[in-house]
């Protein structure tokens, strides 16, 4: 059996330690796949439970030189203590690299010491005061030694490995000075690098805390979203009225909801009525009225009236964590595109290594001295950290995800919020997606007869019916009803009734003309109706036509303008139906839909989507109904709109919370925005590997310029990362 499990890392820091974890969790044998996120530090796992267990995973991620955080609590508490550590450390650190800085680089601007620590005067003073003043600062940052050194022990060197060397390499090479100015006095002094070995440090730990506030904000959207929720409820429980926190509430508790407040759960109305905000859940910005029998969310907030709501779904259930616990394996996905990126991660912190290496010996072949080689190898191994190349793709879609949930949109994963943008082809279902999935009365043509006598006397004799057309007409009619007798369904035909002391006839043309109604005058009421896709009801009165009711399940009101708006981003719409040809076409030209394919049965929906993708099209497929899941999970990405059935939600990769079809041009512009960013930060985030790189290796120097000092390396590398993510920030400021 397939199972799904996220297991949350604490210790990654790059895109190397992603592709460290996924290599050694891909491994243990009966894992289907592994997709790691930085953003989230999370990784979501397919596996076969007969073959191995959580353990196994578990055991594999600790391979790979990372701890396992047990649950999200425990998760939350470790990244409060990390975030207090790490502020702690990047205080020590600034504290004692200032000076450090001051000391050792001060004369390059002016700066004159004090004569007790002159470099010319007392050499040996000068190179301890720098070595005293470096090892806080390595202490601050020891954390990038002993997850680099355990990363090579793991046989999977990361970005920590890289500043480890770097820094380390420049400490030992100006202790080794040191020593030699000790004993030979101030001729090495020149050869002091303690200031590169502080500052990358300190450096780092800046953009790491630049980078952690830019990362936390990108899950600011499921923060949001979990805070809407109430910590405690007063219920009702066997009568008694107990005060317990929400992950407590049962299914069959009742509470109270007062005005302002948030509903604690899932659950029906049972007494009272109100309007209730559901923005958070839908999009929906107007509130929604409720009733009794009404289903109100968890995390809603109420407007209005006060309600006695009884719980249907428990904490962890609730259709506002069920758009969490989306969102959050949306953030834990990959999209295609990043395919790139971890392939090029495997192999990247070998690679700057040896081109850190070759670089030095080249140089050192060409008669530079040591301290300019050793300036070189540092410099390469501080600016390629591959940070930014494993944040390019989860931020983007941690926001987009996000925010699409805030507006009603939800995004199962990376892969379909890149699909969707990709898609040039929309089919949609008719029922229940572009129309409104409830018979409405659209035409009342009376003959003798006005309107509403016509349409009372309708209703009354429908009032008791279970047909739909017959709902149709009463949900239509708001007065006072005849008293009817003698009421009668006719199968396949209608009905007869006495209503008001006549006898009516409600039903098709075949029940007018058994009754001696002429068909001719039925037909020239009921034709044009009828080629509008809609269906006509005839109506006689003492065996006199009475007139006809037109009823027709109409378009959404945002239909029309949905499909405008798709081809005007060059997205061709098609309409895939089970209904009757006629109904189909009529409802498409209202539509602006060219292409239908009508009276297709519920297997065949499929067989379409496939011949559409055979043709070399992008198929997105939008659907509510059970009959639309097979054509959901075919398509190159499957659309539900969310108040259909369970199973087209669940089957499907996007869900449209409101139910419009207005969402959908949102979701693929949304999506669009977003495959643009992925692009933007991979771009930034090889094109600063690619420059940095050769210029780090003295490049620039080659042609006549300056080379690059280690520390200024370090500041480098730590811009770029915030840079990707900052970027994918805006993609909250985007207006769906």
């Amino acid at each position: 059996m397939k199972k799904k499990t996220t297991v949350l890392i604490e210790g990654m820091s790059c895109a190397a330690c992603v592709r460290g974890v996924e290599r050694s969790v891909s491994k243990v044998d009966g894992v289907l796949s592994v997709t790691v996120n930085l953003t989230t530090n999370s990784a979501a796992v397919q596996y076969e439970n007969k073959q191995c267990g959580l353990q196994d995973i578990e055991a594999a991620v600790v391979r790979a030189g990372f701890k396992v955080v047990k649950n999200q609590e425990a998760a939350q508490e470790n990244a409060a203590k990390n975030e207090k550590m790490s502020k702690i450390n990047l205080i020590l650190a600034l504290v004692f690299s200032i000076p450090l800085f001051t000391v050792s680089m001060g004369h390059m601007v002016g700066l004159r010491l004090p004569h007790f620590i002159s470099p010319e005067a007392f050499p040996v003073r000068f190179a301890i005061l720098q070595l005293c003043l470096t090892i806080p600062v390595l202490f601050a940052g020891r954390k990038f030694f002993i997850n680099g050194v355990r990363a090579v022990f793991h046989k999977n060197p990361n970005m920590d490995t890289l500043v480890a060397m770097g820094s380390s390499s420049a400490f030992i090479y100006s202790l080794v000075m040191t020593a030699k100015i000790i004993a030979d006095g101030n001729g090495h002094m020149h050869h002091l690098y303690y200031e590169s070995a502080g500052m990358i440090i300190t450096f780092i730990l800046i953009g790491k805390m630049l980078e952690a506030i830019s990362k936390k904000r990108t899950t600011d959207a499921v923060g949001k979203l979990r805070s809407l929720v109430p910590d405690t409820a007063e219920i009702i429980r066997n009568g008694e009225t107990l005060t317990v926190k929400t992950t407590e509430i049962q299914i069959g508790d009742i509470f109270t909801v007062v005005p302002g407040s948030a509903v604690a759960a899932d659950g029906k109305v049972i007494s009272g009525s109100t309007s209730v905000d559901e923005s958070m859940i839908t999009g929906e910005s107007m509130p929604v009225s409720k009733k009794v029998g009404d289903t109100v969310f968890g995390g809603t907030i109420n407007k209005n009236g006060t309600v006695q709501v009884q719980v249907t779904s428990v904490y962890g259930e609730t259709v506002l964590s069920q758009i969490i616990r989306s969102v959050e394996e949306a953030g834990a996905s990959k999209a295609p595109i990043a395919t790139l990126a971890d392939e090029i991660s495997g192999i990247f912190v070998p690679t700057v290594f040896a081109i850190a290496l070759f670089s030095a010996i080249i140089w050192a072949i060409t008669g530079k001295n040591f301290a300019f080689v050793l300036n070189v190898f540092i410099s390469v191994l501080v600016i390629a950290c591959p940070c930014a190349l494993g944040l390019a793709t989860p931020t983007a879609i941690m926001v987009a995800t996000g925010k699409g949930a805030q507006n009603g949109i939800l995004f199962k994963g990376g892969e379909p919020l890149e699909m969707l943008s990709k898609a040039d082809t929309v089919v949609f279902d008719k029922t229940g997606t572009l129309t409104k999935g409830d018979p409405q009365v659209t035409d009342i043509l009376p003959i003798d007869i006005s309107e509403e006598e016509l349409l009372k006397y309708c209703a009354s004799a429908e009032k008791n019916s279970e047909h739909l057309l017959g709902e149709a007409i009463v949900k239509k009619y708001s007065g006072e009803y005849f008293e009817i007798d003698d009421f009668e369904a006719l199968s396949g035909l209608g009905l007869k009734a006495a209503v008001n002391g006549k006898q009516i006839l409600i039903g098709n043309r075949e029940l007018m003309s058994k009754n001696g109604i002429d068909e001719t005058v039925t037909e020239k009421i009921g034709a044009p109706l009828s080629d509008e896709g809609k269906t006509v009801v005839y109506v006689s009165l003492d065996g006199k036509f009475a007139g006809a009711i037109a009823i027709a399940d109409v378009l959404k009101d945002d239909a029309e303008a949905t499909v405008k708006a798709l081809a005007d981003l060059g997205i061709e719409t098609v309409m895939l139906t089970g209904d009757n040809g006629k109904t189909a076409n009529a409802i498409a030209r209202k539509a602006g839909i060219k292409t239908v394919f009508a009276e297709v049965l519920p297997k065949d929906k499929q067989n379409v989507i496939i011949d559409l993708q055979k043709q070399g099209k992008k198929v997105c497929m939008v659907g509510d109904g059970i009959n639309d899941a097979p054509a959901l999970v075919s398509a190159d990405v499957g659309v539900a709109v969310a108040t259909g059935t369970d199973v087209a939600v669940e089957s499907a990769d996007v869900v449209l919370m409101n139910g419009e079809t207005a969402s959908l041009q949102k979701a693929i512009r949304l999506s669009q925005k977003t495959l643009r960013k992925i692009k933007q930060n991979l771009f930034w985030a090889f094109a600063y590997n690619t420059v940095g790189i050769p210029v780090a290796a003295g490049l620039l120097y080659a042609l006549g310029g300056n080379l690059l000092d280690p520390m200024f390396a370090a500041a480098a590398m730590s811009l770029s990362s915030v840079t990707v993510v900052t970027n994918s920030l805006l993609l909250r400021r985007y207006k769906l």
